[in-house]
């Protein structure tokens, strides 16, 4: 899917006298079917941060492991999805996703069953490598299905609105499971999700690859994931913890490495990726609006379903109950999105939703120690809301943009931006949210150094000890820790903010006068000059 070249379904006939064909009945079945990995990856994220107070106090992992048991699955995803796009280029798409879906699956039970933090860092990571399988295959498959402008851009709504209904299913769903069973008990409800994909896949969709890909390049494979992951461990670790030698040197290794990739990416024939795309102006403004508003929105996830449950005292339910509607309402958006698109530019439709999604991290800023859960749902609303708006055309923008010929080059690009995005999110603006935390949680008087410790780990830490001290200690070691918590969520949603207006600047400057094809105009491949 990566490489430059596509075969003869990835080419609809592009002259004046051809007539996209329309999609029928069993091209809506596949695209049910394409959603599929869609929801399993909304619900799986959403879930995970419903399930992160109970794996706390069960497998007491430190501030640091709880980082990477939510954020290692994105991380190696993300890094492994331009890789998984280009073997799917040579096996076949829907051959790529049928593998996925089975690795997914027994990942899944080896999460479920971990015993340690350190197991279940690296049963996500192998999640996080079966998932890398399943998502680069769906974009460029839907291209496929859907060649008329109008049905396309209905269908990337609808393919776009799974990943909103599987985050409003999925915490309650989670919070279900979490009142009743055993924490790993979140990661079994992808089995069934895994089973209709793997009997419905080649029932309905066809198999697609390029019958032309060129040679996989190893060293381009390595050279991706050793930018990666040195590069973000020292982010994190920076943002931990402050200035250190090792990741300091860390950081500056994997953004050299990520030179290096670029570089040799520009003089293969076949690259990885191929980053002549980027001098596209709709495509690049697309995939970093697409990357900050994912990047903000899983951050939120991260630290609002612990607000909910360890600040406001809510049950799962309850609280996956505030977020829910917000969620939903994204859903509704994304339809909404492409009616707006008839009647307005993209740059205008982006501005609005952006705009919505910052009003509401902005009043995530003001969330009190009690009674915050009516303001949250509200933020959350607007959040919804604007992602809903944006995401759809974003998409579109991002398929539309390249060439034809390198339809699955940007459907890998975009996916890899989703999540890196919610990585990013979470390694990023979850460590300045515990850095920012440990520096305002001071001690506590007639609170024992020990407890202080796992206190300052992580909220749920905190809440731990604190049902383990007398009463009067207890309660003002817990309440320090909550309002040292919500300090630190204050400072992450402000900086949430700044960037999603940031990306609302970029898209109405850059954007202000393009229209998508679905609105009757066809996108231009314009240079990033233009």
């Amino acid at each position: 899917m990566t490489s430059a070249v596509a075969g003869p379904d990835d080419r609809p006939d592009d002259t004046p006298a051809a007539r996209p064909a329309k999609a029928g009945p069993r091209q809506w079945a596949g695209l049910a079917v394409l959603v599929l990995p869609v929801l399993l990856i909304a619900v799986d994220m959403t879930v995970l941060g419903f399930a992160v107070p109970y794996l706390t106090e069960d497998l007491r992992p430190t501030g640091g492991q709880l980082l990477w048991i939510v954020d290692i699955y994105g991380f190696v995803l993300a890094g492994l999805l331009i890789t998984m796009g280009s073997l799917g280029d040579r096996i076949g798409r829907r051959r790529l996703l049928m593998i996925g879906a089975l690795g997914f699956g027994l990942a899944s039970l080896a999460a479920a069953f971990a015993p340690t933090p350190e197991v279940l860092i690296a049963a996500r990571a192998l999640l996080g490598m079966a998932g890398a399988t399943l998502m680069p295959s769906t974009l460029s498959l839907l291209r496929n299905l859907f060649t008329d402008d109008r049905q396309r851009l209905l269908a990337i709504a609808i393919w776009a609105s799974g990943f909103s209904a599987g985050s409003a299913l999925g915490p309650i769903l989670g919070g279900w499971l979490l009142e009743h069973y055993h924490w790993g008990s979140v990661f079994l409800i992808n089995l069934p999700v895994m089973a209709v994909l793997l009997v419905a896949l080649p029932l309905l969709v066809g198999e697609s690859k390029d019958p032309d890909p060129g040679r996989l390049d190893p060293v381009s494979v390595l050279l991706s994931m050793a930018a990666m992951l040195p590069a973000v461990y020292g982010v994190k670790k920076l943002a931990e913890y402050g200035w250190a030698p090792v990741p300091a040197a860390a950081l500056a290794a994997g953004l050299v490495l990520g030179v290096l990739f670029v570089r040799r990416q520009l003089r293969l024939p076949h690259p990885l990726i191929d980053v002549r795309l980027f001098a596209v102006r709709r495509f690049s403004v697309a995939v970093a609006t697409n990357l900050m508003i994912v990047f903000s929105l899983v951050a939120s996830l991260f630290f609002l379903t612990q607000y909910l449950q360890l600040v406001l005292g809510m049950s799962p339910v309850a609280a996956g109950l505030v977020l829910v509607p917000g969620l939903a309402v994204s859903v509704a958006a994304s339809f909404a999105a492409v009616s707006l698109a008839r009647r307005m530019s993209l740059g205008a439709v982006l501005v609005l939703g952006l705009a919505l999604i910052a009003t509401g991290f902005l009043l995530v800023t003001q969330a009190p120690l009690e009674g915050g859960a009516a303001l949250i749902a509200v933020a959350f609303l607007l959040i919804g809301t604007g992602i809903g708006l944006a995401e759809t055309l974003t998409n579109d923008a991002i398929l539309t943009a390249a060439p034809p010929a390198r339809a699955g080059a940007a459907s890998a690009i975009s996916e890899t931006a989703y999540e890196l995005g919610g990585a990013l999110g979470v390694a990023l603006l979850g460590s300045v949210l515990t850095a920012a935390y440990r520096i305002r949680l001071e001690d506590v008087a007639s609170v024992p150094g020990e407890a202080m410790d796992a206190a300052r780990e992580t909220l749920g830490g905190a809440v731990s000890a604190a049902d383990g001290l007398p009463g009067d200690a207890g309660a003002a070691l817990l309440g320090a820790a909550q309002s040292a918590f919500l300090d630190g969520m204050h400072l992450t949603s402000a900086i949430a903010t700044v960037i999603v207006v940031a990306a609302m600047v970029q898209a109405g400057l850059l954007l202000r006068r393009d229209r998508t094809p679905a609105a009757g105009a066809a996108p231009e491949a314009e240079s990033a000059d233009a």
